[in-house]
């Protein structure tokens, strides 16, 4: 192919003809009706909303199939959600690590942008196993004010709140089963996606119709349909992740739905969706030709002028390769060791947060450390003495939850814990505020894709964190993505194509 042909790749909304050369035989595309050549075949047109399952938009009200992840801690300010709510996607509000009054103004603030026009969004319920009330209490917050949809993450076992929610206004109409609201879940386990594909257990929802918290017509309509109608594959992705590839996770999640709809004999109930490692336009094409629904974009969005985190941090993000990532000590989970993805490239908040875990686990109390380890801690770590850190985490914990404070008076290894979970928590804050004197400690959960955003938009208007909008961001990706699904289509019909055809660059798009 010629410059000329490949140019006409990119003209995806426009049919193409496939010639064969009467000359040589190769076997070549042009745009329009005339052309030398023989006509051997014609390459429909290809729209970026046609990429996934068209239920998706159908039941979201959204134009595209793609959806951007709840970065927690407000990141996924409404700013970001109502944008790209606005372009036709289904945005997520990072409500999890919020007060819930903090959660309940990011609410209202994405409803009066939007005007009170529906528009696909939701926001974040996560999985709080040491806070039960409090995730009890922003699920009572979304019903009062009639969320519609909600992103559950993080979720090891199913709980009394996202199972009240998903069933919560459940009603027969015209003869089947109607919901009034959705459980996109994110999951990175098979065991996990069977919860979320499966109906509600009956256990929970016998609690929930006995507390008064579901009606019975709820609780015996959600014994019969899964909980969640959209499961989010996740794979190596920034915070919370097992690191499992994309190529061999989706296909193991998409078999088991298969099999769950079949004996629910519900085909077609629940879609199946991809995120992680969602960097460049050949990894969200490809998470389409491995078959998910709709694609879901995190690390990149992080990196988005409308996101909560810092400028400060926003060029850390941009200077970001693949393999600038690292394991480690996750904040809300400190306690059980489950780790999460972060940014390693000029932070050492990973190491250090390892490094709180290590003690956490080999030793009983504070004051079982050896004297030299608590002056390391004071002096390198929390910047400020253990009591002063001790003081101001009581402080947070009588506001937040009280039984945090009541039961590190009696248990000296969950004082610990409190004391070491007040780095990782302020670590992520610092990065939001930009308190430059405190980048060594920047917690930015970051995931490989960061690095391959980075080297797909080198050279180009995204390559300047200030051009980096979040719409910007996802309309490139899904119309390069769309591009090399052509490029790929043309391939099989017998185009030879060079390497080149699978390159696109990015490009303002209004």
């Amino acid at each position: 192919m010629n410059a000329t042909d490949l140019a006409a790749l990119h003209h995806i909304r426009e049919p193409l003809r496939i010639v064969r050369d009467r000359g040589s035989g190769a076997i070549g595309v042009g745009r329009g009706v005339e052309g030398d050549g023989d006509l051997v075949g014609w390459l429909p047109p290809l729209y970026p909303e046609w990429l996934g399952d068209r239920s998706f938009g159908e039941v979201h009200g959204a134009r595209f199939p793609y959806a951007t992840g709840s970065m927690a801690n407000g990141i996924a300010t409404p700013r970001l959600v109502v944008a790209v709510a606005r372009a036709g996607m289904l945005g997520f509000y990072g409500a999890a690590g919020l007060h819930p009054d903090e959660v309940e103004a990011g609410l209202a603030a994405i409803e009066r942008a939007l005007e009170g026009r529906a528009a696909p969004w939701g926001a974040n319920l996560i999985h709080s196993p040491s806070e039960p009330a409090l995730e009890a209490k922003v699920t009572e917050l979304y019903l009062r004010r009639g969320l519609r949809c909600i992103e559950a993450s993080a979720f090891m076992a199913l709980t009394p709140s996202v199972v009240r929610f998903a069933a919560s206004g459940l009603r027969i109409e015209d003869g089947r089963i109607a919901r009034r609201r959705f459980v996109v879940a994110k999951v990175s386990r098979p065991e996990v996606a069977r919860l979320f594909m499966s109906p509600a257990p009956a256990d929970i929802l016998s609690a929930l119709r006995d507390r008064g918290l579901l009606t019975e017509a709820e609780a015996e309509l959600a014994s019969r349909v899964p909980l969640a109608t959209d499961v989010t594959v996740e794979a190596d992705s920034a915070g919370h992740t097992d690191n499992r590839p994309l190529g061999v996770l989706l296909p193991a999640i998409l078999g088991l739905r298969d099999e769950i709809e079949a004996k629910l004999g519900m085909p077609g109930a629940i879609r199946v969706g991809a995120a992680g490692g969602l960097g460049a336009p050949a990894a969200v094409a490809a998470a389409f030709a491995l078959g998910a629904a709709y694609v879901m974009t995190g690390s990149v969005n992080q990196a988005a002028v409308e996101s909560g985190l810092s400028n400060d941090g926003k060029r850390m993000l941009a200077e970001a390769d693949v393999a600038d990532v690292a394991m480690t000590a996750a904040a809300d989970m400190f306690e059980l060791g489950v780790k999460l993805q972060v940014l390693r490239r000029g932070s050492l908040f990973a190491a250090r947060a390892n490094r709180l875990h290590e003690l956490y686990r080999a030793h009983a109390s504070l004051d079982e450390l050896p004297a030299a380890v608590t002056r390391e801690l004071e002096d390198k770590v929390f910047g400020a003495a253990i009591d002063d850190v001790w003081r101001e985490t009581l402080a947070y914990w009588e506001q937040r939850d009280a039984a945090q404070c009541d039961r590190a008076q009696s248990d000296a290894k969950h004082r610990m814990a409190l004391v070491f979970r007040w780095y990782l928590g302020k670590s992520s804050r610092w990065a939001i505020a930009g308190e430059v004197a405190r980048r060594a400690d920047y917690q930015i959960w970051c995931g490989p894709a960061m690095g391959a955003f980075n080297r797909w938009v080198r050279g180009s208007f995204l390559e300047d964190p200030a051009q980096r909008g979040v719409v910007q961001i996802a309309r490139n990706l899904l119309e390069g993505a769309a591009v090399v699904t052509r490029a790929h289509q043309l391939r099989t019909a017998g185009v030879a194509l060079p390497a080149s055809a699978f390159v696109v660059r990015p490009r303002r798009l209004s």
